[in-house]
């Protein structure tokens, strides 16, 4: 397979972030990322506009976040066509970007935050719903503003890259309890504004600049097909097409940079027949091998099965062995620092 490094969730000044949409894909292309996702607050305008392709090595893929009248339930909806009213009651829009051949995403689902009064949390409430592609499980600006206090601001600011910890422990299981019942892929996000605010009372910052944000939560997509840099429209088409069907299928791991390049890393399952990949459904079997490769000089390991963590290992090639059915899938820590989060394979389930 192909791998290829993404930041997901950015906002340009086609709603509330203040990039122009050229200046975030240089910012991009100097991050060396392979794709960004553009998700500007109920919008299509830069699809409209004609903007999706190649820039450089970044390809640029252009979805939005939708919310509800309440201005909470934010859905990073992917793959779609024409915007979604805000009226519209958040279950019934995420029907609708399903039924419209999109995919889409809880954005920051267990927000929660009293920092700031002009940034409340925006949480996710409609967990009735089915028809969701999957989840946000790691939002670098999210954890940022819960994380921000009176005390810690200034190195808050200072060191942004930091700060950010590893995905929310509730997020982490729902996520996992959810996946016991069907497929829910886990993506990550840096939630790019760089908002431009006053700090301390006299002097203004940009927080984040997107080129600091591009550097924390990628997204790592694994293709079968090489994506070819073109301006034909079908060879544009067949970009999004790939990196789509791997973030629906889940055929993808979220990682920090700031810990390490992550690129290489691999997870999957072998039993007597063939090889299985993260997002794929394993027969049960008495030969099941789950199988890690870390890249650089390794890390700890860590196997989850049903939520539950029940082995760790420290190396760069780790097998673990499926006794039981079950979701399983590995987070990976270099000196106690999260790095790696895999999506599931699923084990007879």
């Amino acid at each position: 397979m192909f791998e290829y490094i993404g930041a997901i969730h950015i906002h340009s000044v086609f709603s509330d972030g203040s990039g122009e949409v050229k200046d975030i894909l240089q910012y991009a292309n100097e991050s060396g990322l392979d794709y960004i996702i553009l998700t500007d607050h109920n919008t299509l305008r830069a699809l409209h506009e004609g903007m999706e392709g190649w820039y450089g090595k970044t390809f640029l893929l252009v979805g939005c976040e939708i919310n509800d009248k309440e201005n909470k339930n934010h859905y990073l909806a992917l793959g779609i066509q024409k915007t979604i009213s805000t009226r519209m009651p958040a279950l019934e829009y995420v029907k609708k970007v399903k039924d419209d051949g999109g995919i889409g995403f809880l954005a920051h689902p267990h927000e929660k935050r009293n920092s700031m009064k002009e940034h409340p949390p925006y949480p996710w409430t409609e967990w009735n719903s089915e028809d969701f592609t999957g989840i946000e499980i790691w939002n670098h600006m999210s954890e940022w503003m819960e994380g921000l206090t009176d005390q810690n601001k200034y190195n808050y600011f200072i060191h942004p890259l930091k700060s950010i910890v590893s995905p929310p422990r509730e997020t982490l299981e729902v996520w996992d309890k959810l996946n016991q019942q069907r497929k829910v892929v886990g993506i990550g996000g840096v939630d790019a504004h760089a908002h431009k605010v006053n700090v301390f009372g006299f002097m203004e910052m940009e927080v984040f600049p997107y080129k600091v944000l591009f550097k924390s939560i990628h997204t790592h997509v694994l293709c079968d097909e090489e994506l070819i840099p073109s301006i034909e429209t079908h060879e544009i088409n067949k970009v999004k097409k790939n990196i789509y069907k791997s973030l629906a299928s889940g055929r993808c791991f979220i990682s920090n940079y700031y810990y390490g390049e992550a690129k290489g890393f691999r997870y999957f399952a072998e039993d007597d027949k063939k090889n299985y990949q993260m997002g794929d459904l394993v027969p049960m079997s008495k030969n099941i091998k789950l199988s890690v490769i870390i890249p650089g000089q390794g890390g700890e390991t860590r196997l989850i099965c049903n939520g539950n963590e029940i082995d760790r290992k420290t190396g760069i090639n780790i097998d673990f062995f499926a006794k039981d059915k079950g979701v399983y899938r590995v987070e990976v820590f270099q000196d106690q620092n999260a790095w790696i989060f895999s999506n599931h394979i699923r084990i007879g389930v």
